[in-house]
């Protein structure tokens, strides 16, 4: 296989200009930190220069203090200096650290922020072929390990090798032929350090997969849990949880083994170098008189803490390159989160009705669409639906009664066709306003962990309570609120698992009459209400669609029979459209849906055939 390094470069380059793009807005801080390492590198081979400078004058020379303390003072004052040195460096270290870490911890927040509106935005479709637990994933771990790029990765590495260029540069000043001579070691350090940078690398790109692969089981299956239990799945999913977590801490324990290497071994060369140095000198010491001997005893020294300088970042830097390239990959995750194009677009060059309030036409033209390619569901739907009247669509399940109602407010794009409001393409209408004046109940009712207010509110600040009252009071819910524990500020905890299929239901309908919609879409809103609570909220669907467009998607004869209009799909066609009692005459594909489904439907009855 050919390998190609090149592209993956460009692409970790082109990646972290990106990155880098969401610090501009905090590039003083950012330069700040830059200049602080710039600082913090010349002041590294300070200490070992003093030190030296100490041994060759202080100590066996016996020179003259400098400036304060008069002769003889000379170790007292190179040791304030080298106080205040270090006092100067800790403060510069901790400013360092602190800043590198706040911007990381602001460019998270942004990117947090970029990622979750654009997956709000997101079209459904994505939603159907992304399992949630990898987006959780892609919003919280990735980004997080983003933070690293700045705080563990990027800018202390370049503190580092800065650092290392000072240290080096100051031994080869100092005397070359013995900066040599302790680098000799260095090629196995370069060696080794690939090597470890590499078996880490691919053990966290591991673990970064382990990790997105348990959370979207987790959340899955957390989800269907009562689906698990009810089929006596347990231990089965729990073998499946148990492959995935061994990948995950398989992968971690390879990383752990290279790190239980490579630092031992970084300890070895630091040893050895330290060695030659000393075999070194004790060489060199045999051929030199008693002053060039105290001197060379001052490089030693100086080198000796020189190393140390040069070990300790050296030691760390292979883990901060993993970390940066970790950094990377974790981008590129969110990036292309970010630049995913299956979202609500917004056609900002006509939007005639971005504040009118909607008349309520829908009108659908030769509009195909398939979730999968070219596989449609729907094909070649036209009708007409004149504001103010009740269209109820009927057929098989898998017919395409659901895809259209979820076209309508643009929870997907059709693939060809018109759909229109009022005459005025969707497209072409701001989403926000589009969907304001659209209310959708459905059959599977999604509640928050919040408060009942906040669920039927969506928690809206320009919505009252006295509001929400009146619309509980339409479907008689008002009593059964007051009487829960806190009344509308009751908690109902994660979809709604306090409350019952038909509470859960009723609190939908109360909604969609809140935000008092210029169309209503109800996809079997009554399904899954038994004939008591469907009593409870008829009366409420006759007030809420009077003189409002209404699309139903129905299975209860009640419903249809009112109905303006009675749409007959089948296999993603329109076979009939009519009122119910012409349908009935013309002993179509409606009347034989009605007579398949049972010889005589009483009034309130179900269309078993219309599942």
């Amino acid at each position: 296989m050919d390998n190609k390094p090149s592209p993956k470069k460009n692409s970790n380059i082109e990646q972290l200009k990106r990155v880098l793009g969401f610090a501009m807005p905090y590039k003083r801080i950012l330069i700040g930190s830059m200049l602080m390492s710039v600082v913090l590198a010349i002041l590294a081979p300070l200490r070992p220069m003093l030190i030296q400078l100490t041994l060759n004058k202080g100590i066996q020379s016996g020179n003259d203090a400098f400036f304060l303390f008069g002769p003889g003072a000379f170790i007292i004052e190179i040791t304030i200096i080298q106080i205040v040195i270090l006092m100067f460096e800790s403060a510069l270290r901790y400013y360092f650290t602190y800043s590198s870490a706040k911007i990381g911890q602001h460019v998270v927040k942004d990117l947090r922020m970029a990622t979750y509106s654009k997956i709000i935005n997101f079209n459904l479709s994505q939603f159907d072929k992304t399992p949630i637990g990898t987006l959780t994933t892609r919003t919280v771990n990735d980004i997080e390990a983003v933070n690293e790029i700045f705080s563990d990765g990027l800018i202390p590495i370049i503190a580092d090798m800065l650092s290392i260029i000072a240290v080096l540069t100051y031994m080869f000043y100092t005397d070359w032929q013995i900066t040599l001579i302790c680098l000799a070691p260095f090629f196995l350090m370069i060696v080794a350090t690939y090597y470890f940078k590499e078996s880490v690398n691919k053990s966290f790109v591991i673990v970064r997969n382990s990790v997105a692969q348990l959370n979207a089981f987790v959340q899955e299956h957390i989800s269907g849990m009562s689906v698990i239990q009810a089929f006596a799945a347990e231990e089965s999913e729990k073998n499946k949880f148990n492959k995935i977590n061994a990948t995950h801490r398989d992968a971690n324990i390879k990383a752990i083994f290279a790190y239980s290497v490579f630092f031992p071994f970084v300890e070895l060369i630091s040893a050895v170098s330290i060695g030659l140095l000393v075999w070194w000198a004790a060489q060199k010491s045999l051929h030199l008189d008693i002053v060039q001997s105290q001197k060379t005893a001052g490089i030693v020294t100086s080198f000796i803490l020189c190393l140390n300088l040069l070990f300790r970042p050296l030691r760390m830097i292979a883990d901060k390159f993993n970390v940066l390239q970790m950094g990377i990959i974790a981008c590129e995750r969110v990036f292309k989160v970010i630049d995913n194009d299956d979202y609500m677009k917004i056609d900002e060059s006509d939007s005639q009705l971005s504040k009118a309030k909607f008349k309520g036409e829908v009108e659908f033209e030769k509009v195909w669409f398939a979730y999968n390619d070219d596989q449609y569901v729907l094909k070649d739907i036209s009708f007409k639906l004149p504001a103010g009247k009740t269209l109820a669509i009927v057929g098989h399940t898998g017919s395409g009664k659901t895809s259209i109602v979820s076209l309508i407010n643009r929870l997907y794009h059709i693939n060809r066709g018109k759909i229109k409001i009022d005459g005025i393409e969707i497209e072409k209408i701001d989403l926000e306003t589009l969907r304001k004046q659209i209310a959708v109940v459905l059959q599977d009712v999604f509640l928050f962990s919040s408060s009942i207010l906040d669920n039927i509110t969506l928690m809206n600040p320009d919505i009252t309570i006295s509001e929400v009252e009146h619309a509980a009071k339409m479907i008689d819910l008002h009593d059964f609120i007051m009487k829960l524990p806190g009344g509308y500020s009751f908690n109902i905890m994660e979809r709604g698992a306090t409350l019952s299929v038909g509470q859960r239901q009723l609190l939908s309908f109360v909604r969609a009459i809140l935000y008092n919609p210029s169309i209503l879409i109800l996809d079997e809103a009554t399904a899954s209400v038994d004939t008591e609570t469907e009593q409870l909220i008829q009366h409420a669907i006759d007030k809420i669609i009077a003189g409002r467009t209404s699309i139903i998607i129905a299975h209860r004869l009640s419903t249809i029979r009112k109905a303006d209009y009675i749409m007959v799909l089948d296999n993603g066609e329109i076979k009939e459209m009519g009122n119910h009692q012409e349908l009935l005459d013309k002993k179509g594909a409606y009347f034989e849906l009605i007579e398949k489904a049972a010889p005589s439907i009483p009034q309130g009855g179900s269309f078993k055939g219309f599942p």
